[in-house]
């Protein structure tokens, strides 16, 4: 399973929200750039750069995701505010992937054409509330359910998916295995949201989640990269 490291970015620093909400943020570092190499250092398999304030269209930190993406010896992906083909394409020019969320629902064909140009390098964001998604930073609802997303852009060629829990988000409370075991029987999950601890870890794996992220476990030093390298 891999382990991807978060890096969430606001206001040029580096951040952790509880479920989403920017009023509920702890900051951990002015320096993402110094964070990323860090965690690349520490053994990540990939970083998830989050440009929250793009995601929540309040201004963005574009400066310094290419910096990170320049300065990285391992696959980035990008996520956050990324609402347009062309600027899913800038961040394509720079990052190994971009994860897409709000765009996806509102514009799906755009999502088709993305993959058939780019295939493997499009993940779409499934944000969700009680198995429904939401978009727009987490602020309104589609309607849709988890499942249904899955297999909408399964069907365009879509081989990623990132499913994230809002309610545990950033919260330690311990991931929502019951809809990530469901939609991995599907579809390459990667698990976020919640994660507290190795033995959560260990439960993403059994559920059958192809990856992790680890964010606020991480920065609170409950969860070390190198220990959960050693589980494999």
């Amino acid at each position: 399973m891999k382990v991807i490291a978060a890096v969430d970015i606001m206001g040029g620093s580096v951040v952790r929200l509880v479920k989403g909400d920017p009023a509920n943020k702890v900051v951990y570092s002015s320096d993402p750039v110094d964070t990323s190499k860090k965690w690349e250092a520490a053994g990540a398999d990939m970083l998830h750069i989050v440009d929250l304030d793009a995601a929540l269209s309040n201004g963005n930190n574009t400066e310094l995701v290419v910096k990170i993406t320049a300065a990285a010896k391992i696959p980035v992906q990008v996520a956050g505010g990324i609402r347009t083909p062309e600027k899913a394409e800038e961040m394509l020019s720079r990052a190994s992937r971009v994860v897409i969320g709000t765009m996806a629902y509102s514009d799906p064909e755009a999502v088709r054409k993305l993959v058939k140009k780019s295939p493997g390098r499009i993940v779409i964001s499934i944000d969700q509330v009680d198995g429904k998604v939401m978009v727009k930073g987490w602020k309104e609802s589609t309607g849709m359910k988890v499942a249904d997303a899955i297999s909408q852009f399964a069907s365009m060629g879509v081989e990623e998916f990132l499913l994230t829990s809002i309610e545990r988000d950033g919260t330690l409370q311990g991931p929502d295995l019951r809809n990530l075991a469901e939609a991995a029987k599907s579809a390459r999950i990667t698990a976020s949201g919640g994660i507290a601890s190795l033995e959560d870890i260990v439960k993403v794996r059994s559920a059958g989640c192809s990856s992790v992220i680890l964010g606020k476990a991480m920065y609170d030093g409950k969860v070390s990269i190198e220990r959960v390298k050693a589980l494999a």
